[in-house]
């Protein structure tokens, strides 16, 4: 099956590398325009590398290389005005909008909940949490106007249960559930699809990092990718590591598409497992 999005615009953050940039080809593979945004500059404190402007024109490029208009603006999503002006530029160009993946997000420093900084506490709820409505709210005027569509969120696993040592995270995709089944049930009169993916461990520079590798192996000096990969096989039932960025662009793009278009207030875990365990 080809053109299951055919003629639809999708905006989608956090769009440089990782899942963003996965959705984004996933989505412009099946028809679908692009407006995409990133920050693309580091965080204080966060505990891996950012992504880059270069990035972002990579993603630009392969999803040119497909055939498909993408518009592509540095953002933050803590900045509502920013937000709102790359999705009104996006709209003017490709001329509506019908699906968002509110996609962008951080890990942020490990710590249990006692010891976690001011600042880490407020820069997780701001970006992981109040991000997300911040790119539901610029997007879902331009959805009303196209009829209806469909928002997906990013959670996670960490959204349906907890994990020692991240607290905020935990919060934020928590947070994320909420928000999205209330949306779900205020915008369904205006045919407005509202869900929620929850990955578990995704093969992605947020988790394939240094500080990570230690939070799983802190038996070890200096723990390796072999050594992390390992341990994360724990969470899973099937006996892997990780999913890879595209098995949760499939279930975004399922949930983008007419073959979801009853489908609305749902939690969709794609963590191999990790929730029935």
């Amino acid at each position: 099956m080809t053109g299951r999005v055919e003629g639809k615009v999708a905006f989608i953050t956090g769009a440089a590398r990782g899942q963003g940039r996965s959705h984004a080809i996933r989505l412009a593979q099946e028809g679908a325009d692009i407006i995409a945004i990133d920050i693309c500059e580091a965080l204080p404190e966060n505990p891996y590398p950012p992504a880059t402007e270069e990035d972002l024109a990579e993603t630009v490029r392969q999803v040119e290389a497909l055939d498909r208009r993408i518009v592509a603006r540095k953002a933050d999503v803590r900045d509502f005005d920013a937000l709102k002006a790359a999705v009104d530029e996006g709209v003017a160009e490709l001329g509506r909008l019908d699906i968002v993946a509110a996609n962008a997000g951080i890990a942020g420093t490990y710590n249990t909940g006692e010891n976690i900084p001011e600042y880490d506490w407020s820069n997780m709820i701001d970006i992981n949490l109040s991000g997300v409505w911040r790119t539901c709210k610029v997007a879902i005027p331009h959805l009303k106007t196209s009829g209806g569509g469909s928002i997906i969120i990013t959670s996670s696993d960490a959204g349906l249960f907890a994990f020692p040592n991240l607290a905020h995270y935990v919060s934020a995709k928590h947070g994320l559930v909420g928000l999205m089944r209330t949306l779900a049930l205020e915008l369904a009169a205006d045919f407005i699809r509202v869900n929620s993916v929850h990955p578990t461990v995704v093969n992605t520079p947020m988790v394939n990092n240094d500080a990570t590798f230690r939070l799983f192996r802190p038996d070890l000096e200096n723990p390796t990718v072999e050594d992390f990969k390992a341990a994360a096989v724990s969470i899973n039932a099937l006996p892997i590591a990780w999913v890879e960025p595209v098995d949760i662009s499939n279930a975004v793009l399922f949930l983008a598409s007419d073959e979801a278009r009853y489908v609305t207030g749902i939690t969709l875990p794609v963590d191999a497992g990790a929730i029935a365990k």
